[in-house]
């Protein structure tokens, strides 16, 4: 499965939020996850069962939305025969939207990953727990555990640990010897060692060198061995960028081992997309300070003049930024034009005559912008509101910047 982009991730988060606005009175709303392989007359069947079950509700009105919302989703499935290859999520039902007042809403999804079972759900909410953890993010990082004796090879992906091999050393233990037989003992064992490094940094090759997704390689173990391999030359030269220079201390070498090594490294992988992002708003800020302004330019003005112009490197959005971009046109029709509104912000009046203005077109200000920027070869990056740098892009700056290729007058 490919993995999603930074904006159909956006997207989906976005859909998210909207579903997750939704609240019925009682047990209304209506959840079905469907996975991939499962007819969808199956599930039909399934819903129009549940449809029957629903007229056993006492109250009234309770009964009559659950039934609608049963019919609505078996409406919303007439169109497939089987589900798309992640399966689907389909949520129905009445949101209260005040004063005693309910209105229909429907949403059908194909998730980011396949559904992993069968499940319907009639609550209160709807039910979005497993569309959250297919959000998480997925990175992968190689993993080793190592000593002399032992050494186990896995990959993380994401909160997952996939062990790929467990090998038993052939190096001999040390212990105590006199005179030649000493020296020899030694020279035998460190030979041992050094081809014992050597078959890991092979493996290691071999597992990890066409992974183009890999992200990092942590090391970890119980005695010195860990920095002893690391450091020396037994690692394929691609790989040994990808090492972590933080050399874990686990107590086992197995697969506990590389159990125990996720967990000691959990805060600095969680803390390496946040260095990412603080260093991008740090070198805007860098810019800005410039006597000259710099290469930056902040602000929806000035940030989509530059984008226009092709003289955008790099776009920064903050994740947390709610606004429309609204195509208008004047109830009279003597001016058309675009403005940015605050998401269920008050229309602006006609420029031309003060009089009201109609929607012609409605769309999300970040996808405007990010739909630009990619005409132009610009990078995207959404900022999340996690550090102090995301959230002074979104306080100081609107939530829209840029690093610019060329200064624009």
């Amino acid at each position: 499965m490919s993995e999603m982009s930074g904006m159909d991730k956006y997207k989906f988060r976005r859909a998210l939020e909207q579903i997750e606005e939704a609240a019925g009175r009682g047990t209304e709303l209506v959840s079905v996850y469907i996975p991939p392989g499962r007819p969808i007359s199956d599930v039909t069947n399934y819903l129009r069962a549940e449809l029957s079950q629903s007229s056993n509700i006492k109250s009234a009105s309770t009964r009559k939305h659950v039934t609608q919302a049963i019919e609505s989703a078996i409406q919303r499935l007439r169109s497939y025969r089987m589900p798309p290859p992640n399966g689907l999520v389909v949520f129905t039902g009445h949101k209260q939207i005040g004063a005693d007042q309910t209105e229909m809403v429907a949403f059908v999804l194909e998730p980011p990953e396949p559904v992993a079972s069968f499940l319907y759900r009639c609550d209160s909410k709807f039910y979005t727990a497993p569309l959250h953890e297919m959000l998480a993010e997925k990175d992968l990082y190689g993993l080793l555990v190592i000593d002399w004796s032992e050494a186990t090879l896995g990959l993380l992906r994401g909160k997952r640990i996939e062990v790929i091999k467990n090998l038993q050393s052939q190096v001999p233990s040390k212990h105590r010897m006199g005179g030649q037989s000493a020296r020899r003992f030694e020279r035998g064992h460190d030979i041992a060692v050094h081809e014992w490094y050597k078959k890991i940094g092979d493996l290691m090759t071999e597992a990890f060198l066409n992974q183009p997704d890999l992200k990092g390689i942590i090391i970890g173990g119980p005695g010195y061995s860990k920095e002893e391999f690391a450091t020396g030359e037994y690692l394929h030269h691609e790989l040994k960028k990808k090492v972590l220079p933080t050399f874990l201390d686990t107590g086992y070498t197995d697969e506990y081992g590389l159990r125990e090594l996720v967990e000691k490294s959990r805060e600095i992988l969680s803390g390496l997309d946040l260095m990412r992002e603080k260093s991008l708003v740090q070198r805007l800020m860098e810019e800005i300070r410039k006597e000259d302004g710099g290469l930056a330019a902040y602000g929806e003005d000035q940030v989509r003049h530059a984008l226009q112009l092709g003289a955008v490197e790099t776009l920064l959005i903050s994740e947390g930024l709610r606004k429309s971009r609204l195509k208008l046109r004047c109830a009279n029709g003597d001016w058309e034009g675009e403005k940015t509104v605050a998401e269920d912000g008050e229309l602006p009046s006609c420029p031309k005559d003060g009089g009201a203005l109609t929607v012609v077109e409605n769309r999300d200000l970040i996808e405007d912008l990010t739909a630009i920027a990619g005409g132009m070869g610009t990078t995207v990056e959404l900022i999340s509101n996690d550090s102090e740098e995301g959230q002074l892009l979104l306080r100081a700056f609107g939530g829209i910047a840029a690093i610019l290729r060329y200064r624009v007058t």
